[in-house]
């Protein structure tokens, strides 16, 4: 099939390599402009342009979908379908309607939950057991469009978000290459949502960061994890920010203490509201990411010290 492209971050660049292994054909790609990033704050390429110009497909990065020049550029290339994911734009129905199969997405959910802009760290944050990527014909709705397709993981104990990103990145890949293989068939069978059993999944933010430790254990476990590699889970140890990346949910029942408390430091594990955490790593203020067990070689960390 002849199709354009619309993505931007990591997660959707493996799907351009998906596609024209399989044989389709890729006329152009749309991704987000470029931004500064660093320290220099020099301007940076997303993913998936790179990936496009790797392979020598044309990009364009519009500052908006809604001026004409876009609709412009579909009519011209007349492209058979329109392959999105994480765009990160709200696209017009001329754009939606442009294509002769319109226009579909790769969603990182199982599809009528988790709707939105994070649904990979909220299913690890609200401590789900599985997820799953969801193809669906778009429609002027946030994620609403009738699904096509499904593939389904466990989202296992101690995994991060990054990791499942990671897993769920290669998964879409491949789920939009059957979608398209069964779209060309005549085999695809929409299914609309079902609204009542939607959820939406927002926008992470750096508010989400801080621990409270009267909360249980596995909250926690699962918080850090889902917030790892960002925004990052937080805590304050004398008087300066940590940074927590890695958790386990310790092995230790009903410990005594205050909640935050060190309870031990083999692991470095703290007292939650029920239960307890071994923080594995963590990042101190200025310092680079560490196991604890480095970081406690040089930092003294007295048993009976109260993280807040």
């Amino acid at each position: 099939m002849r199709i354009i492209f619309m993505g931007t971050p990591e997660f959707a660049a493996p799907a351009i390599d998906a596609l024209i292994d399989a044989g389709h054909e890729i006329a152009a790609v749309f991704s987000q402009p470029d931004k500064p990033k660093g320290r220099g704050y020099s301007m940076t390429p997303p993913p998936v342009k790179v990936k496009a110009l790797a392979h020598g497909i044309p990009v364009y990065q519009p500052k908006s979908m809604r001026d004409g020049e876009a609709l412009k550029i579909f009519n011209e290339i007349k492209p058979d379908v329109g392959v999105v994911i994480a765009y990160g734009k709200i696209l017009p129905q001329e754009i939606l309607d442009a294509p002769e199969y319109g226009c579909i997405n790769v969603h990182a959910s199982l599809l009528p939950k988790y709707r939105g802009a994070a649904p990979i760290q909220w299913s690890v944050i609200d401590g789900e057991s599985k997820t799953g990527v969801t193809t669906m014909q778009m429609d002027a709705g946030l994620d609403t469009g009738d699904m096509l397709l499904k593939s389904e993981t466990e989202i296992l104990p101690d995994e991060t978000a990054g990791e499942l990103h990671d897993r769920l990145s290669a998964m879409g890949a491949q789920l939009i290459v059957r979608t398209l293989d069964a779209l060309a068939k005549g085999e695809l069978k929409p299914e609309k949502q079902d609204d009542s059993r939607s959820c939406y999944a927002k926008m992470l933010t750096k508010e989400l960061c801080a621990v409270d430790w009267n909360r249980s254990a596995r909250e926690i476990h699962n918080q850090i994890r889902g917030l790892s590699p960002w925004p990052v889970a937080t805590a304050v140890l004398e008087g300066k920010r940590l940074k927590l990346h890695r958790s386990e949910i310790s092995p230790i029942q009903n410990p005594e203490g205050e909640c935050g408390e060190v309870i031990s430091l083999d692991p470095l594990t703290v007292k939650c509201g029920e239960g307890a955490v071994e923080l594995l790593e963590i990042q101190a203020e200025g310092k680079k990411r560490m196991p604890s067990s480095e970081y406690l070689r040089g930092h003294r960390i007295e048993k009976g010290t109260v993280l807040q």
